[in-house]
């Protein structure tokens, strides 16, 4: 291995393990394509802007999931529950095979593909893309908003799922 290669090779491990100090939720992006559900796990997602509703996903240039995904008029993204782990697992893996075989699943009148039991459900459609890196950043406007209060989100956190530990002492 050159040096050049290396050095690159250790800077990508050492900001992995840097961006994996800072906890996210892990959200599932899915739609329908030719019937079926399509959809892959991400964990870079933000809020934008409330004037119009804008969020932001990130994914991989390599992603064979993200380019089915970002062609839709309309996608769905659930916050995976704190139970929902497998799911998140079969979501992120390279296998696209029946990721929706054991999950029950609503679909919205364009097609949005919201998964049961998920802590918040947005129905979004295309608004912009940006190039960034090695990733696309997806800029989505939401159409609609429907929350479950009493659902605990996932948690990624140090490249390990968690869940959120209440601190009932605290106001």
């Amino acid at each position: 291995m050159s040096t050049a290669t290396s050095e690159n090779a250790s800077r990508s491990h050492d900001l992995r393990r840097a961006f994996s100090v800072y906890p996210t939720g892990v959200m599932a992006l899915a739609g329908v394509v030719d019937g079926r559900p399509v959809g892959m796990a991400v964990n870079s997602f933000t809020s934008i802007s409330l004037d119009p509703a804008l969020v932001a996903v990130s994914a991989a240039k390599t992603s064979r999931t993200w380019p089915v995904l970002s062609a839709l008029p309309e996608l769905g993204m659930s916050v995976l529950a704190n139970t929902q782990e497998p799911l998140s697992r079969l979501l992120s893996s390279r296998d696209a095979e029946d990721r929706f075989a054991h999950h029950v699943w609503n679909t919205s009148a364009g097609g949005a593909v919201l998964l049961e039991g998920a802590a918040l459900w947005l129905t979004c459609r295309p608004y912009n893309t940006v190039d960034a890196g090695d990733h696309v950043i997806g800029l989505y406007e939401i159409l609609d908003v429907t929350v479950f209060e009493d659902v605990e989100p996932l948690l990624f956190h140090q490249s390990r799922y968690r869940a959120i530990q209440t601190d009932d002492t605290r106001d």
